[in-house]
């Protein structure tokens, strides 16, 4: 249906807006108006106000609201409501300040914070519904600028958003503006943009990250305000050089006999690496992590000192209290801003501004780095795939900010090598012998495996080969090789018919134990370009030893696909007239692609997933 919406003046309790079909298209919402106005009084004080409508279609788009601000003791709230409107543009519901729900914005992890946030609680019971949203604050906190993403996620589309910066402060602001062309957008003035009719962005398997091509603006002060510490921002290095000197100053003293303890413990070693190997193991025995964010603690680590005697700490206090421990063994470091996701995000190298959300720990080591993630107590030195890898992040030196990029776990790198020995019985059960070791990325993927229970195991190998029917899991034996980074898993396995029957013949996969059933999902008109993140390696090689009963009667033939994306091989070599070798390797290389290419990157998977169905025939 043509949605409509009555009336214009907001007085009157109604709105009154016609909204274009193509807005509706793969949209749970629609921005229908967002005017977003910040003025910068001073180094220390922005007033942001910000006024919004949103129509949302269903559940997906509850999301989309955005009828919340959060808070702490350097914001001052002025005004914050909310009206709702039903599909005829009517009042039905108007919420003040004093309605919306007000919690702490504290999250798992966090043992205490000052965060808090008040948003607009609402349950509708019809579909479509809009929201009017108003808001205004003042805050002493400038170092974060509202960004303005004119389109602001998948299945959301815009009717119109604007963005004004008024600058009434002697202070240099500076602006990026990143994938605006093509868009419906208009610059009316350097600090003055808006938005009009731009359709929503349906979202595709394997997309790059959304901030890597949706539309957006970024700004930073050259002066700025942390929640009570005054910060310089005229480029990396300045901006490092006022992490080092100001707002990490005076937070790595130890106590004397923590620092006697650790020069006792590497006093044999004369490698830094070493020292530093002993260092990140005596860090990972004696703390956890737990987040506290009080005031600029959500920015400043707290006191080395503290976390010795607390023995515990979020990731910039435990990165901050490891450098204090190698600085006593003369062992250098640096504190490292990074953003911490399994999607690969990296600091903007052209804008220097407060990015990241995560903090690590560089340890320089011949003419490269080592990164230390310091907010596990399992993880092994030096390793950081899936979280920190391949981005850019900012080292804190004493001369000031660099931008590093992080380590790249090439696709040999990323590793699993599986071997079995396997018999089948007369019936086609079988019983196996596994060993799988796992590098790289790969070795991520499993290391969990170390803390499950028994049970726990069992259940994991059963959802994980779970193509078997009737699987039995005789033992399982873990070894995990910190120093070498290598997991290395050891099964006996029993399965009964795991060949199926036809008629006299039994009907045999080779491939037990490492079955590809994932197929890209299909798109008859793809708009975006994909991303194989990271590449990775698997090899598998399974003998088996038919009962006497049996013998081979029909084989597949080799298999070899090989393409820009990867390459995919097969093979079976046979033993005797009771023995049979099934070989496979498969690997997926790492890549940036365009969206014409997606159709030839799904068939390769498509291919991979028939033959590693492909079956042999046994005869009794």
């Amino acid at each position: 249906m043509l949605f409509t919406l009555l009336c214009t003046s907001q007085s009157d309790k109604t709105i009154a807006i016609t909204l274009s079909p193509d807005l509706k298209e793969n949209a749970n919402a629609v921005i229908r108006h967002k005017a977003l106005e910040i003025e910068i009084k001073a180094y220390n004080k922005m007033v942001v106000k910000e006024h919004r409508i949103v129509t949302v279609f269903n559940e997906y788009g509850m999301r989309n609201i955005g009828a919340y601000l959060s808070y702490d003791n350097t914001v001052n709230i002025k005004h914050i409501s909310a009206i709702v409107y039903n599909a005829l543009g009517q009042e039905i519901k108007s919420i003040k300040e004093k309605k919306f729900k007000d919690v702490s914005a504290v999250s798992g992890g966090t043992l205490f914070s000052d965060d808090r946030q008040k948003y607009l609680s609402y349950t509708p019971t019809n579909y479509p519904f809009t929201v009017e949203y108003t808001s205004e604050y003042v805050t002493s906190t400038t170092a974060f600028i509202p960004r303005w993403f004119p389109v602001e996620g998948y299945f959301v589309s815009t009717e119109y958003s604007s963005f004004k910066i008024v600058n009434n402060s002697a202070i240099v602001l500076n602006k990026k503006a990143s994938y605006l062309d093509g868009y419906n957008i208009n610059e009316l003035s350097d600090f003055y943009y808006e938005a009009k009719n731009i359709k929503a962005i349906k979202k595709e398997a394997y997309a790059p990250s959304f901030s890597s091509f949706a539309p957006h603006l970024k700004f930073a002060l050259q002066e700025f305000d942390m929640k009570g510490v005054k910060g310089q921002n005229s480029s990396w290095t300045a901006f490092g050089k006022w992490v080092d000197t100001d707002l990490n100053k005076d937070t790595e003293e130890l106590p004397e006999d923590v620092i006697s303890e650790v020069q006792n413990l590497t006093k044999t070693e004369s490698s830094n690496l070493e020292k530093a190997k002993i260092v990140y193991k005596y860090m990972q025995d004696k703390t956890r992590y737990i987040s506290v964010q009080v005031g600029i603690g959500g920015w400043k680590p707290m006191l080395a000192s503290d976390v010795d005697r607390l023995s515990y700490g979020d990731c910039k206090a435990l990165s901050n209290y490891t450098k204090a421990l190698l600085k006593a063994v003369g062992v250098e470091s640096y504190y490292t801003l990074i953003y911490g996701n399994r999607d690969i995000e990296s600091f903007d190298i052209d804008f220097s501004s407060q990015q990241g959300n995560h903090a690590i720990l560089t340890v320089p080591h011949q003419d490269d780095y080592v990164f230390l993630e310091c907010t596990s107590q399992t993880t092994p030195f030096g390793y950081i795939a899936n979280f920190t890898d391949d981005r850019d992040a900012l080292i804190i030196t004493p001369d000031g900010g660099k931008i590093v990029h992080t380590k790249v776990y090439k696709t040999e790198e990323n590793s699993q090598k599986t071997k079995a020995i396997i018999t089948v019985d007369q019936l086609g059960g079988l019983n196996a012998t596994i060993k799988v070791n796992s590098k790289g990325t790969q070795y991520n993927r499993y290391s969990q495996l170390e803390s499950k229970d028994q049970k726990g195991k069992q259940l994991y190998y059963k959802n994980r080969f779970d193509n078997i029917n009737n699987l039995k899991v005789r033992s399982i034996s873990i070894i995990n090789d910190k120093e070498n980074v290598i997991l290395t898993e050891n099964l006996e396995l029993e399965a009964s018919k795991y060949a199926s029957k036809a008629g006299n013949m039994l009907l045999l996969t080779p491939n037990a134990f490492n079955k590809n059933t994932y197929i890209p999902p299909r798109y008859e008109n793809r708009t975006l370009p994909f991303e194989v993140d990271r590449g990775f390696v698997d090899e598998d090689e399974y003998v088996f030893t038919l009962n006497q009963a049996l013998s081979i009667d029909v084989m597949f033939e080799p298999v070899t696909i090989s393409n820009k994306f990867g390459e995919y091989a097969t093979t079976i070599e046979k033993i005797g007239d009771k023995k049979f070798k099934y070989k496979r390797k498969l690997i997926i290389n790492k890549g940036k692609y365009s969206k014409d290419d997606y159709k030839t990157f799904r068939t390769f998977y498509s291919n991979i997933t028939k033959h590693d169905k492909s079956k042999i025939t046994l005869k009794k």
